[in-house]
């Protein structure tokens, strides 16, 4: 991908489109690589694709709780190792440097500089820490209540989450992420986020219609919290948003799994 822009000669494919999606935003051997305009065309049917991320999340699931009996929170730890490592650890670094540039005191041009240097701080490594701890603990609970349905829908819905916060962030002027926040619209969005409600509620019904709703507060949440930090959103915000949302939506759907079934 060392072209970031698509040429116009060049007739556009959805299939080529989806698959350079799926190659950049996973480790699957797709071996399919286009630009980031070009992948940014078909940006909204990302949940879709990491709906076969959660599947495959799912059916591991299923195999280490029913067939080897592991524990729901050794099952738990697994299936969230399995999320970071099949999507090659892409977004768990906008959590930690997202984090880093909020903890910074100075304008939103300090902020953002810190928010793109390599080095780490305490902030970033206690963000990944407690996101990642209240995902593995998300996870462990409905697996407690043998909902293992809801691995699927909840990496469809990190995504949705991510878009959420596309459609209302203002882009950078550089990076990966200005392609991708510009790329949605209210249109594309409102799309893509009904195809995803009516899987949710084929998969695992109304909880799953309260999950799709925390992940899009949770969009929401990263959206305002860079707006009022940052002004502009990158990369690393819409991958914490993507990780915060997965997040959001676990929560959701345990409250939803308590008081909806």
């Amino acid at each position: 991908m060392n072209n970031d822009n698509i040429d116009n000669k060049e007739k556009f494919s959805w299939i080529k489109g989806v698959l350079g999606l799926m190659s950049f935003s996973t480790i699957l051997p797709i071996k399919v690589h286009t630009s980031i305009s070009y992948m940014a065309k078909v940006t909204w049917v990302w949940p879709f694709i990491h709906l076969l991320i959660g599947a495959l999340a799912a059916a591991l699931g299923f195999i280490l709780l029913n067939l080897l009996h592991f524990s729901s929170l050794f099952t738990a730890i697994l299936i969230f190792a399995f999320l970071m490592i099949i999507t090659g650890f892409n977004h768990m670094d906008g959590v930690m440097d997202m984090a880093d540039g909020i903890m910074v005191h100075g304008s939103p041009r300090d902020k953002r500089m810190v928010m793109k240097d390599t080095m780490v701080g305490s902030a970033g490594i206690m963000a990944a820490i407690l996101v990642s701890l209240a995902t593995v603990g998300g996870l462990c609970n409905i697996l407690d209540y043998n909902f293992i349905l809801g691995v699927i829908v909840i990496e469809m819905l990190s995504k949705t989450s991510l878009l959420t916060t596309a459609l209302v962030s203002n882009p950078s002027n550089k990076g990966i992420g200005r392609f991708v926040i510009e790329s949605v619209n209210f249109l594309n969005f409102i799309i893509s986020t009904v195809i995803v409600a009516i899987i949710s509620y084929y998969v695992c019904g109304f909880v799953g219609i309260f999950a799709l709703l925390g992940a899009v507060i949770g969009g929401g949440i990263v959206a305002l919290v860079a707006r009022n930090n940052f002004v502009l959103a990158n990369g690393d915000v819409l991958g914490a948003s993507n990780e915060f949302g997965r997040a959001m939506a676990l929560l959701f759907m345990v409250i939803g799994i308590i008081f909806l079934m």
